[in-house]
């Protein structure tokens, strides 16, 4: 487990989706993050206070926290020499960037000097197996997205506390950084060799037999370019009994590939579930969660309910106005109900 209170880090980031990780730590554990820490050129903020490396440190920071995301999770020189000023303060530094704390010499020499921690968290599993497909049982659904970062996170979590709240157990099984510092556990599935995909997240949401949900957060789009592949594969691991397509109405583009478009709804619904029937013959949609942040509530409302309609599923902002529709649906399906989408 990595030592909390957290400094969370925004350093010089410019994009607001760039800062996801360390947005998704100040939202579901807010208790134990004591301020954000940026340079003067970072016009984005968290709503937390700003401190200083050594102010943190004097707050009771234990952790610096490297929550920002960027393509390839890479580290430019002046975010190692925020982590070394961290470590030189005496606070331990985590990192969920494909780059690694530890193959920079100089975090690891002031970390053994220290007696402190450099926690990667993108770090797979050590003795991972290749999947089968073979059926199991237990309830699993899975989130899936039209993009990378429209909040399938925030739609898994949400629909864990939901499902709870119907009575019934259910378990987050994260699958990226963020999730996996929120749950502390969990498998960074787009670190995990592709031949190991799909049965990284078979270990991840083994067989259940109690009448719960293993809510599995979903990576990436199939319709990306760049992550289609740790799509796919986290389909056929999940063997999802549910999916619940997420989507940001506000995105222009695919995320870091201007000019390609995001797919419709309905496309984006039909591919998953073929996709999905490898390994799972009878999964069904069960909702679609939109990020409607960008949206004035009226507006937001409105857009749910028109796509309710067009798609004759619930749709619902999980954050603005609860789950109870996908609940009811996913709970207490109309058996007689045919399965459709509709392509926009």
């Amino acid at each position: 487990m990595i030592p909390a209170p957290f400094l969370l880090y925004l350093g010089r980031s410019t994009d607001s989706v760039g800062i996801k990780t360390s947005r998704g730590l100040a939202t579901f554990r807010a208790p134990d993050c004591v301020g954000e820490f940026r340079h003067d050129d970072c016009p984005l903020t968290l709503g937390l206070p700003r401190l200083t490396i050594a102010e943190a440190a004097a707050a009771g920071a234990r952790t610096l926290v490297l929550g920002i995301a960027n393509s390839g999770g890479t580290m430019a020189p002046d975010l190692i020499e925020d982590a070394l000023a961290a470590l030189e303060a005496g606070m331990n530094v985590a990192s969920g960037l494909h780059q690694r704390l530890r193959d920079e010499p100089r975090l690891v020499e002031a970390a053994q000097r220290h007696g402190l921690q450099l926690f990667d968290v993108r770090d797979p599993p050590a003795n991972l197996v290749v999947g089968n497909g073979r059926p199991r049982a237990g309830h699993r659904l899975l989130t899936v997205g039209t993009d990378c970062s429209v909040g399938k996170m925030y739609a898994s979590l949400a629909l864990v506390d939901a499902i709870r709240a119907r009575g019934k157990s259910a378990d987050f099984r994260a699958t990226g950084q963020t999730g996996i510092l929120i749950a502390g556990a969990g498998v960074p599935v787009d670190a995990v060799v592709a031949d190991f995909i799909s049965g990284a997240i078979e270990q991840l949401a083994p067989a259940r037999d109690d009448d719960g949900w293993d809510v599995i957060e979903g990576q990436g789009s199939l319709f990306h370019p760049s992550f289609a592949g740790v799509s796919t594969g986290l389909l056929h691991g999940a063997q999802p009994e549910a999916i619940v397509l997420c989507h940001d109405p506000s995105r222009t583009h695919m995320r870091g590939i201007a000019g390609r478009d995001l797919p419709g709804l309905g496309e984006c619904l039909e591919l998953n579930l073929h996709m999905a029937r490898l390994t799972s013959p009878g999964v069904r949609a069960v909702g679609i969660c939109l990020n409607t942040s960008a949206m004035d509530e009226a507006a937001a409302r409105r857009l749910c309910d028109e796509t309710a309609l067009a798609f004759e599923l619930p749709c619902t902002d999980p954050m603005r106005f609860g789950l109870d529709t996908i609940m009811d649906e996913l709970l207490c399906p109309d058996i007689s109900k045919p399965v459709t989408t509709v392509s926009r």
